[in-house]
Order: C-alpha cells, then structure tokens, then sequence
C-alpha cells in the first residue's frame, strides 16, 4: 500500500473481530512506529502491550471505574470552544449517530464505555514518557502514534487512539505496575477492523484545508 493511500484511507475503527494478534505483528507495528522524529533523537516514547485475559481484566476494571466516576470523553480545551471549532465536533457525531441508532447504542455511552474497553480490540497499547521530559515531547509521541495508526492500517488492522484512560490513571497505573516516574500520555486499541459494523463503514469528515492554513508570500 502506498503511504498516500493509507494516509487518505486511515480512520478510527470502533468495532474489531475477535481474531488474536500475532507477537510478530504487532511488534512490526510498533517497529515503524519507532522509526517516526523525535527532538534530539531522544526516543521518548514506551509502550506496553496488553492483550488475552490480561486485556479483558484491564478493560473491565476500566469500565468498573468509569460507570463509578462517570468521568466522560470531553474536547480537552481549557474554555468553551469557538463557534467553527464547536460545528466540527457536532458534524462529526452527526456522521456517527445513524450507525449509533442501528446499533440502538447512545453516543455518550458507546464512545465512554467503549473506551474503556478498548472497543473490544484483541490488543491495547498504552503509551507513556518518562516525566523527566518537557510536555513538548508530546509531539514526538504524537509523531510516533501517527506512524503506528499508519503501519497498521498498511497491514490490514484499525487502530483508535484512546485518551480517556488518563481519566482513570491511578487504576490503569496500579494494575499495569506503571512506575511514579512515568506519564501515561494515550492509549490504542489495536486489531482487525470488524466490516460487518456500521460503525466502521464511516468516515468522520474533515474541514476544508483552507480553515487551518495561513499563506506568506
């Protein structure tokens, strides 16, 4: 597959088959998603991988402690969000919420929830970075989430980056023995995609490019 394909193709999967993941795969995935840029060649991102009845403890005591807290999926911004930035959000579950509604699901509990569970994924990743670093080596975490998204998709596999587990850190550090001196930046829930769900046959739209780009010439 060529990488304008996957680029343009990729979206997040929220619906896996049952099938289990080679080793090998999946430390080909992360083998080029270690090969994305990062400041000074410093490599910051760790990765553990769960999966087996290791995955499904994790993810029930996620969703233990999420029907609890009911702490939800939210935008992340410090205030309320701009009109345009707003619309964005709301066009986007608008695409979502006809597969919702087959599914007889509601979008609060089918995103929270499944988020807890990793959507079912046979595989979860958490990735984390030593604290001793600056939050701007976020980027290279994010660099090396974009290139796992991608390899995976190349091989035939969904991916969906999952934020709400930081919601929950103390019972994900607990149960993965996740030192004091490591943050916990963002989960994945890795797998094979299920076609047969009509969650996985949208695709979230993006706004025009000339909403995100400023030209000096």
């Amino acid at each position: 597959m060529k990488l304008e394909q996957a680029i343009m193709e990729r979206k997040s999967i929220r619906a896996f088959t049952k099938d289990p993941l080679p080793r090998d795969v999946i430390e080909e995935v992360l083998q080029q998603a270690i090969q994305a840029p990062s400041a000074i060649n410093l490599q910051p991102w760790e990765f553990t991988v769960i999966s087996g009845e290791e995955k499904e403890r994790l993810s029930n005591l996620l969703l233990k402690s999420y029907r609890e807290k009911r702490i939800s999926c939210s935008p992340g911004a410090k205030g309320p969000l701009p009109a345009q930035l707003s619309a964005r959000g709301e066009q986007s579950f608008a695409t979502l919420n006809p597969a919702l509604d087959e599914l007889g699901l509601s979008f609060n509990d089918f995103i929270n929830e499944g988020s807890c569970r990793f959507y079912d994924a046979p595989v979860a990743i958490i990735i984390c970075m030593n604290t001793i670093f600056s939050h701007r080596r976020y980027l290279c975490i994010g660099a090396a989430l974009g290139y796992l998204t991608l390899a995976a998709h190349a091989r035939g596999l969904g991916t969906c980056p999952i934020g709400l587990i930081n919601a929950y850190e103390d019972q994900l550090r607990e149960f993965l023995d996740i030192p004091d001196d490591r943050e916990i930046v963002i989960g994945v829930a890795l797998g094979y995609p299920d076609w047969n769900s009509p969650i996985n046959r949208l695709k979230t739209p993006r706004a025009p490019l000339g909403e995100f780009i400023r030209w000096f010439d």
